[in-house]
């Protein structure tokens, strides 16, 4: 199966757009990477962790997956779906990209 991405820009967009209120955004960066600079509408789950709080994710709601440039994210996506929760989205260039369109230095 294919992994559903989207462009940061879009992704910003439906957020500050207030059109993400139905789905989850998980950011799967280490807990040092998400003191730096995360998303508040964000939930931190360390990519290693999924495998044990995989019970923690609705399969009824979109989930967008964010890394620091989404590497990562795209595993856990392609992860998620193998165990049964299609409804996965990986943010191209996770947050650097996001930081940058937001006029953030990150790296």
């Amino acid at each position: 199966m294919e992994i559903s991405s989207i462009h940061p820009q879009k992704f910003l967009d439906l957020l500050n757009e207030q059109e993400l209120k139905d789905s989850v955004i998980i950011d799967v960066r280490e807990l040092h990477e998400w003191e730096y600079y995360h998303l508040d509408e964000a939930k931190l789950i360390p990519m290693q962790q999924i495998p044990p709080r995989i019970g923690e994710l609705p399969e009824d709601q979109d989930i967008y997956l964010v890394c620091a440039h989404g590497v990562r994210s795209y595993r856990v996506a392609e992860y998620l779906q193998e165990n049964g929760i299609e409804r996965v989205i990986n943010v191209d260039g996770g947050m650097a990209a996001i930081a940058m369109l937001r006029g953030f230095q990150y790296d």
